[in-house]
């Protein structure tokens, strides 16, 4: 089986995968996806796609993640093995999508405006 690339993003995070026939070991930034992400719901985050599709243990995935925080990038990491996954086998998309991990998450942090502490924070008002 030759080598699947995909992309994922959330936030700023953007996770860029490699998905090969292998035994199930998930490299990210050059290490092991535990001591990357150390937490276990954001382990879970990352091994999500294979264990909705059933397809736990019969890839090996590489990824590089750059931006956002950890869990973007987790999430990102996710997107990009659901759609690898998909590329692979198209009858494991409905599964996916039912689990929601095939939509990506738009939703982005508002940008401060001028004339406002933050977004939409307003300095405080004083009437004197």
């Amino acid at each position: 089986m030759p080598t699947t690339n995909t992309s994922g993003r959330r936030k700023t995070a953007v996770a860029r995968i490699y998905l090969t026939e292998g035994n199930g070991a998930i490299i990210v930034n050059g290490k092991d996806y535990k001591e990357y992400f150390p937490t276990l719901p954001l382990q879970y985050i990352v091994t999500q796609s294979t264990e909705v599709s059933g397809s736990t243990g019969k890839y090996d995935v590489k990824a590089n993640v750059a931006g956002g925080g950890v869990k973007g990038q987790a999430e990102a990491v996710r997107l990009a093995i659901a759609k690898a996954i998909v590329e692979l086998d198209a009858e494991k998309k409905p599964a996916l999508r039912a689990k929601g991990l095939m939509t990506r998450d738009d939703r982005m942090v508002e940008r401060k405006k001028p004339g406002r502490r933050k977004a939409r924070k307003r300095f405080q008002f004083s009437k004197r």
